[in-house]
């Protein structure tokens, strides 16, 4: 994998972290590994401790993730159907007294952050979509708003994909400069 071309050193987890498409479907994930990812995702940071995350898993073969891969766009499900592991993030947007919890889509984005890096310390690479159809997607919870969609896997050559997908894979790995996104306070 490419190194991000960092203003400074970082930790190789996130330097060396992508969002790739092109999954090998001869990989699969332990139990171990399984779990390991979600308990990463459970001990996330959560406001007052709500810990608003839910999560829907399935591993390649099982009902699961059929599920999950037929709530996905096609152009996500022509690649994602190779990954180890489908999990569907849902969120409680509401608090146990009924009232609003105003930080639920944060909590879940740590989680998902944990639960990411945690793929990548153990050899996998994690790629999260927003591309599925929400309604079909709010079957798969008991009343939660569904969030996010991550395949999980080991990565594959790029030339099992095709057109946008393929070009998506091999494309330069970029971001903003920090002078874009640090409004104030540091001097860049």
């Amino acid at each position: 994998m490419m190194r991000a071309k960092t203003a400074v050193d970082i930790h190789e987890l996130f330097a060396q972290r992508r969002s790739p498409r092109s999954l090998d479907e001869t990989a699969n994930m332990s139990q171990d590994d399984v779990i390991a990812l979600l308990e990463a995702a459970r001990w996330a940071p959560s406001a007052n401790n709500l810990q608003p995350w839910r999560f829907v898993v399935g591993q390649r073969g099982d009902g699961e993730f059929a599920k999950i891969l037929s709530v996905l766009v096609p152009f996500n499900q022509a690649w994602a159907f190779r990954a180890s592991l489908l999990v569907a993030v849902g969120g409680e947007s509401l608090r146990e007294d009924g009232n609003a919890n105003a930080t639920f889509m944060f909590d879940c984005g740590l989680s998902v952050a944990q639960l990411t890096l945690e793929a990548h310390h153990r050899g996998f690479v994690a790629h999260q979509m927003a591309g599925f159809d929400a309604e079909k997607a709010t079957e798969l919870f008991a009343g939660q708003m569904p969030i996010v969609i991550i395949a999980i896997g080991k990565q594959a050559p790029a030339d099992q994909l095709e057109g946008p997908a393929y070009e998506r894979e091999n494309a330069a790995r970029e971001r903003k400069d920090l002078s874009e996104i640090v409004l104030r306070g540091l001097p860049l």
